[in-house]
């Protein structure tokens, strides 16, 4: 199992930056992919960014060229760097991990934090 904290969300203008982090209770060597997701009101939750064991990033299309997904092994944390932020980036952000339990990839979850963009 792993737990995961998330922190740095808030409220923030259109076009201004914020910095996600998501803090592991275990060494990302035993995680295979680490992630954020975000869920609006009414919608879906969907895939921001995720980062693989090897390195290996991948983005959504909606925020790429603005956010960055990076980690700090030493401090078994996850970042995401948001910029130019737009109203429509307003939602709940996930931190997740994917583990594998036996034969089995496991996915765990933060609790969660708000980010809101004022237009």
């Amino acid at each position: 199992q792993v737990q995961l904290v998330e922190s740095g969300g808030g409220l923030v203008q259109a076009g201004g930056s914020l910095r996600l982090s998501c803090a592991a209770s275990r060494s990302f060597f035993s995680i295979n992919a680490m992630g954020w997701y975000r869920q609006a009101p009414g919608n879906e939750r969907e895939l921001v960014a995720a980062m693989r064991s090897g390195g290996r990033t991948d983005y959504a299309d909606f925020v790429k060229g603005r956010c960055t997904i990076s980690r700090d092994n030493a401090k078994n944390t996850v970042y995401l760097q948001m910029n130019s932020l737009k109203p429509g980036d307003t939602a709940v952000y996930y931190c997740a991990a994917d583990l594998v339990s036996g034969a089995n990839m496991v996915r765990y979850w933060g609790q969660g934090i708000q980010v809101t963009v004022s237009s």
